[in-house]
């Protein structure tokens, strides 16, 4: 057996082993520090907000299948690498809707966002605005279309809205957006009711929260979110300017059954910039929306929050892309919880990928900075899974670099 040489450790060795390293001031930030994945962040925003606010954000409709089925789609997928390519130098700006975005993701509209920190939209669409990406605003943002676009002036802003009952005031918010400088209008078509969300209904989730003793103890060691939520603004939909809207009531105004593919004329006359239909789960219906005038579409299950064990948007993308992506940018959104992700849906045919829950994470364990932290973590984990392929640029991803796999059949 081989014996170990010993000898007495010298000052100079042990030296640079008692470097402690420096103790950043900032709480925050030595708490976001410690986040290296999304995954990180979740288990800080679940620790910092209140149950509620917290599992409208995590949980999903029914037995959440949908949403379990959609990151297991990403989780089982296999990736191709190339080898001995110069990847040196790696470019992650892709162009979508004809402007470039500086990385190939963007952030995806979430309503009443100042529900899960005091910071909402506006903490989110500053960050957007560092990074240069995408910002979509929800019609059931908790901060005015105008709030947000004077916050970040010179952000890409997209405008996300339903087709309301009250097509009056739905043209007075297409209206408001187009004169507040947003680029794009966003229209999601997959809400003629809203899906059977049960974490809410067993939080007995309300909007503005309410105190009652479950949700006091559940606070109780939770109290910067408190804080903040009774010192700022009271929570309410930024379209409800007189403040007069109980959600249910808000509920019943906005979502109507009534809406078909034709309701998209009156939205395309009133529209004159890019046109987006979010919520496609078919080839047909993705080649309807381009017959009626989108100029593109986001495939999108809603984060499995509407109909349980709907298609997985991962699944159905390279179809949709073979049909119609010649016709206008394909998006996709659901499940992405890894920049690796971002790059499977890139090189299967998206032109970009919309987060939600990611960010809202961000958001939630640190405000701005917290989202800021999302976005480089995504962008570092882009970046490494290309140079792994061997691909210097976004442009370079194709279908060559992903196979899908999948424990359930068919594909």
């Amino acid at each position: 057996m081989t014996k170990l040489q010993r000898q007495l450790p010298r000052r100079k060795d042990l030296a640079p082993l008692l470097k402690f390293k420096r103790r950043v001031g900032d709480a925050n930030q030595r708490r976001l520090a410690t986040a290296h994945t999304i995954w990180d962040l979740r288990r800080l925003a679940r620790r910092r907000t209140p149950a509620g606010p917290f599992d409208y954000v995590d949980g999903a409709a029914d037995g959440e299948v949908g949403l379990h089925r959609a990151r297991e789609a990403f989780e089982d997928l296999e990736f191709r690498p190339g080898i001995l390519r110069d990847v040196s130098r790696t470019d992650l700006s892709t162009t979508v809707l004809g402007a470039r975005s500086a990385l190939p993701f963007g952030m995806a509209p979430t309503g009443y966002t100042r529900m899960m920190h005091a910071a909402g939209e506006p903490a989110v669409v500053a960050a957007a605005e560092r990074a240069g990406i995408p910002y979509a605003l929800s019609t059931m943002g908790s901060t005015s279309i105008e709030q947000v676009a004077e916050t970040a002036p010179s952000a890409r802003k997209w405008f996300q809205l339903y087709l309301w009952k009250d097509r009056e005031l739905s043209l007075e918010l297409v209206a408001n957006a187009r004169d507040a400088g947003y680029e794009a209008l966003i229209v999601t078509v997959d809400v003629p009711a809203i899906g059977n969300r049960l974490r809410d209904l067993r939080h007995g989730m309300t909007i503005p929260p309410q105190l009652t003793l479950r949700t006091f103890v559940d606070a109780s060691y939770r109290w910067e979110w408190w804080f903040n939520f009774l010192t700022t603004e009271p929570l309410r939909f930024a379209f409800d300017r007189k403040g007069e809207g109980a959600l249910t009531d808000i509920v019943a105004k906005l979502y109507d059954p009534t809406v078909t593919f034709d309701d998209l004329a009156w939205i395309r006359e009133a529209w004159d910039g890019p046109l987006v239909i979010k919520g496609i789960q078919t080839v047909r219906d993705a080649e309807q929306a381009m017959d009626h005038g989108a100029d593109g579409i986001v495939v999108s299950n809603h984060g499995g929050r509407q109909l349980d064990r709907a298609p997985v948007p991962l699944h159905l993308l390279p179809e949709i892309v073979d049909a119609v992506g010649s016709r206008g940018a394909v998006m996709l959104d659901t499940g992405i919880m890894n920049g690796g992700d971002i790059v499977a849906a890139l090189a299967l045919g998206a032109d970009l990928a919309l987060v939600g829950r990611a960010y809202l994470y961000g958001l939630m364990a640190g405000g701005e900075a917290g989202v800021t932290r999302c976005i480089e973590i995504l962008a570092a984990e882009v970046e490494r899974t290309m140079k792994l392929l061997g691909v210097s640029s976004v442009d370079e991803l194709g279908p060559d670099h992903v196979r899908l796999m999948t424990r359930r059949m068919p594909v």
